[in-house]
C-alpha cells in the first residue's frame, strides 16, 4: 500500500432521534437539500435545480463548511423510497462518502435516523469528533424545526 491509500480511513457516524412529526412531513422535509442550511450547521446552501424532495438519480450541489472552509460538494442520490429511506452518495476534493436516513413511524411520530460514512485524506485529529458533535446539533435543529412549525 502507498501512503496515501494508509492514511484513509472510511469513519461512521449514526445518529438518531424521535420527532413528533408524521413521517411524510419529515421525509418530505429532509430530502430537499436546499433546505439543509435550515437544520445542520455544516450546509452553506445547495442547488438542486428543483423544488421539492429529490429523486433517485437526482444530482445536485452543496457547498459545507468544513472547520472553516468553504467546500463544493457534488451529490448523486441513489435511494429515495418515500417515507422510509434516503441516501445520497458525495464526493468533493476534501471529503467522499454518503448520507443515509432512515425514517419509521414511532409512537405518533417519527424516529429518524442519519448514518454518515466517509473518508478523507486530511490529517485533522478533531476532524470525526467535530463531525459527531456537528452531526448531534443537526438532528436537535431538526427535531426543534419538525416539532415547532412553521417549518414548510
Amino acid at each position: 500500500m502507498r501512503a496515501a491509500e494508509q492514511s484513509v480511513r472510511l469513519e461512521r457516524i449514526s445518529q438518531e432521534r424521535f420527532i413528533q412529526a408524521p413521517i411524510e412531513a419529515v421525509y418530505d422535509y429532509v430530502t430537499q437539500p436546499d433546505r439543509w442550511h435550515e437544520w445542520h450547521p455544516t450546509s452553506l446552501s445547495a442547488d438542486t435545480g428543483t423544488t421539492g424532495s429529490l429523486t433517485a438519480g437526482s444530482r445536485f450541489t452543496e457547498f459545507i463548511d468544513l472547520l472553516g472552509v468553504r467546500v463544493p460538494m457534488s451529490y448523486r442520490v441513489q435511494i429515495a423510497r418515500r417515507p422510509g429511506e434516503f441516501k445520497t452518495v458525495f464526493t468533493s476534493l476534501a471529503v467522499d462518502g454518503s448520507i443515509h436516513y432512515f425514517l419509521l413511524p414511532h409512537q405518533g411520530g417519527t424516529l429518524f435516523k442519519r448514518v454518515l460514512t466517509y473518508e478523507t485524506e486530511l490529517q485533522l485529529t478533531t476532524l470525526h469528533e467535530r463531525m459527531i458533535e456537528l452531526s448531534a446539533i443537526a438532528l436537535g435543529q431538526l427535531k426543534h424545526r419538525m416539532e415547532n412549525p412553521p417549518f414548510v
